[in-house]
């Protein structure tokens, strides 16, 4: 008669007793160890009981590892640093804009101790929790007043609920945009309370157009940046010049929002059409929104820029203590804020404006020399270093193109698809892009320290690390 397999799998304790488990119960937990080890055992007691033929139980020690592995899994935080070699330098995915070391710095500082949130020093009174932030951004602007708040979507809802709710808003037919999976502006107008009054047409929109429409219940007339897509052929659309005219000639406020939020002239990295932030002030716009995180290189966040009367009443509004951010993210924008009073300094100590402004002969260099040193990874059967088209923003700002050099590798003993995946899954991820049947490491959006980490990472692929 044969024997029970069911009889041969080993106890929690036996398990507990193998050196794998018993340095992870000093290490980590033992109810967590028991926990994993049962379900285990579970797991192959299932396998035993409905296996087709006979199948061969894994040893003490194999178990063990098994269970080990899982734990440690499990102990890696899903939220990691990666090295993104996408080429997209406002990847959505990858968090967007990396921060300043002035700006980590600061958000480290009051992370690690409490901080003057709402707390004037030198009076000991209740202080604004603007005030860490707003001087910066009217000096750095020219506006009158500011506000952050979580997005710019929060931003966007915010505005049109304090100053439009039961309202119209008038809006041209191609500026409704979507952005992402649910921000659809027709929507968040309709959220927000303001009543959506659509004019024009999709490619051509004029200013006689908002004027026509302007009614008793017309609260604003806003214009929205279509960052995220390009109308092509016969358009017209008025500029905000010539829309504050109309907005002056009937006193009715011109929301701007801009989206992405540049402070500095982005065309000088070949990116057109991007609009400034203190531009939009000086033609008159009374509100002006824009994001933190994108252009401007800061945390995420939506800041709100203009007239006093009309911010405080943005400020006022029930909702603003829903969208409103904490001290991390108030230290790490003032810190990155304080870097634009120099260009300069902008330009060397925020991460994307470095990337944006390195050279492609610095970029090539960097490729022929690591092309060599991957292509001689086990790996890897093929490495060139080859000239591309990298990109501004994947969801925000996909129409801005620039010139990149990137690695190509032609894995050796595996699909590219498995080369990307367990790069992906290293002890450093590596995010890179499939193109041709090769995968593209694009050194516009790889920082330079990172270089060495990803031939490290590669040369971890061959060794089955």
């Amino acid at each position: 008669m044969p024997s029970n397999p069911l009889r041969k799998i080993p106890s929690v304790t036996e398990l507990l007793d193998s050196p794998p488990l018993r340095r992870l119960v000093d290490r980590i937990s033992h109810n967590v160890v028991v926990s994993s080890a049962r379900m285990l055992l579970d797991e192959v007691r299932t396998e035993l009981q409905t296996a087709a033929s006979e199948m061969t139980l894994p040893s003490v020690t194999e178990l063990a590892e098994r269970i080990a592995r899982r734990i440690m899994a499990t102990e890696l935080p899903p939220l990691r640093p990666v090295i993104n070699a996408t080429g997209i330098l406002l990847h959505t995915n990858l968090g967007r804009a990396p921060l300043a070391e002035e700006a980590i710095a600061e958000a480290m500082a009051v992370a690690r101790d409490y901080g003057s949130v709402e707390l004037d020093l030198v009076s000991g009174r209740r202080a604004r929790r603007m005030a860490a932030v707003e001087s910066l951004l009217k000096e750095l602007t020219g506006a009158e007043a500011a506000l952050v708040v979580n997005n710019n979507a929060g931003a966007t809802m915010l505005t049109l609920a304090a100053l439009a709710a039961g309202r119209e808003v008038i809006v041209s037919r191609g500026e409704l945009i979507e952005i992402g999976g649910s921000y659809r502006l027709p929507d968040v107008m309709a959220t927000s309370g303001a009543v959506l009054r659509e004019v024009g047409t999709t490619n051509k929109t004029r200013a006689d157009d908002y004027a026509g429409a302007i009614g008793e219940q017309t609260a604003a007339m806003m214009q929205v940046h279509p960052s995220n897509y390009a109308v092509m052929g016969f358009t017209e659309r008025p500029t905000l010049a010539e829309l504050v005219a109309v907005g002056h000639q009937h006193k009715i406020p011109v929301i701007h929002d801009v989206g992405s939020g540049a402070l500095i002239d982005f065309s000088q990295f070949g990116c057109t059409d991007e609009p400034v932030v203190q531009e939009s002030i000086r033609a008159g716009a009374e509100i002006v929104l824009f994001s933190g995180d994108k252009l401007l290189g800061g945390p995420q966040c939506g800041i709100i820029v203009g007239r006093r009367a009309l911010v405080d009443r943005i400020e006022s509004h029930p909702m603003t203590r829903a969208f409103r951010v904490g001290k991390l993210t108030l230290a790490a924008l003032a810190a990155t804020l304080r870097l634009y009073r120099r260009e300069e300094t902008a330009l060397q100590q925020i991460p994307l404006l470095h990337l944006l402004s390195t050279s492609v002969e610095n970029l090539r260099n960097r490729a022929q020399r690591l092309a060599p040193q991957l292509g001689d990874t086990a790996a890897v059967a093929e490495a060139e270093a080859q000239q591309g088209t990298t990109y501004l923003g994947g969801g925000s700002v996909p129409t801005q193109e620039l010139p990149t050099w990137c690695i190509a590798m032609k894995p050796a003993g595996m699909s590219v698809d498995r080369m990307a995946a367990s790069l992906r899954k290293g002890d450093v991820p590596v995010v890179g892009r499939i193109q041709k049947e090769r995968l593209l490491l694009d050194l516009r959006t790889v920082f330079p320290r990172q270089d060495q980490d990803l031939v490290a990472a590669v040369v971890a692929l061959g060794s089955g690390r």
